[in-house]
């Protein structure tokens, strides 16, 4: 089974040997990850607990290897694509990307609208790969796109399909990010209608004249791998296919789903 929000069970390598500039650029990495801005390097130094000059050397090595940015004009630091695209290169990524877009591909091809294909990570949604229509025209996302969970249909689809210890814990990721509340009984009652549909069909909230399809891809134990959403580009004189793009995309994620369980 590949699931991209698993934890290993086996046991920390105990320290034997000490390397204080790497700790130090990957507490700049992981604090840079977590936060919902770029921050500034004094900023970076108080979190972490250091004066600026103790991080000279290492945010000068990881701006010039590319793993952080400096926002133009500024003294604020953010993460690139380096650490997301060094990620897909893992075996666990590549499993799904490499099952899903063969079957992502036919679907568009069928239903003439573009997929995309969405994990959750840290409260954010990120697009993994993505597949355009046969159509002249569809909507297609860059690959890397990050989007508040709670603010976009893959998230909340995601969210529904999960344990729930496990969706307490997302949620509250999302609600950070989100400003959301995570005990919201009306989120609750949302996530839970979610799941008892299979799906989600709602108007995107970014572009108007669109309609995002999202259905889970699941784990044997039914709980959302990754999601799948077809943002359905709605034309003047064409009807409207909801319930067959919806019904050709809930089989698309369960032909993904048996090829990786």
């Amino acid at each position: 089974m590949t699931n991209l929000d698993s934890r290993t069970a086996a046991a920390p390598e105990p320290r034997s040997y000490a390397a204080p500039a790497l700790s130090k650029g990957l507490s700049v990495l992981e604090l840079l990850a977590e936060a919902a801005t770029p921050l500034s390097t004094r900023i970076v130094a108080e979190r972490l607990g250091r004066s600026k000059n103790e991080l000279f050397r290492v945010v000068h090595v990881l701006l010039s290897e590319g793993y952080i940015r400096r926002v133009p004009g500024t003294d604020e630091l953010a993460l690139t694509r380096r650490l997301f695209e060094l990620g897909m290169r893992s075996p666990g990524a590549r499993s799904l990307t490499e099952i899903a877009s063969p079957a992502m591909e036919k679907l568009c091809q069928a239903t003439k609208q573009s997929a995309h294909l969405v994990v959750i990570l840290r409260g954010e949604t990120v697009v993994l790969a993505t597949a355009s229509g046969g159509s002249d025209l569809s909507v297609t996302l860059k690959l890397g796109y990050r989007r508040a969970a709670l603010d976009s249909t893959s998230g909340l689809v995601l969210l529904a399909f999960q344990p729930l210890e496990r969706r307490r814990r997302m949620l509250a990721e999302a609600a950070v990010i989100a400003s959301a509340d995570a005990a919201d009984p009306g989120l609750t009652r949302r996530l839970d209608a979610i799941r008892n549909s299979g799906g989600l069909i709602q108007p995107s909230r970014d572009v108007i004249g669109v309609t995002d399809i999202g259905a889970p891809i699941l784990a044997i134990d039914g709980s959302a791998i990754a999601a799948i959403v077809v943002p359905y580009l709605n034309r003047h004189g064409i009807q409207p296919r909801y319930s067959e793009v919806d019904a050709a995309l809930r089989n698309c994620c369960q032909e993904i789903a048996q090829g990786l369980n």
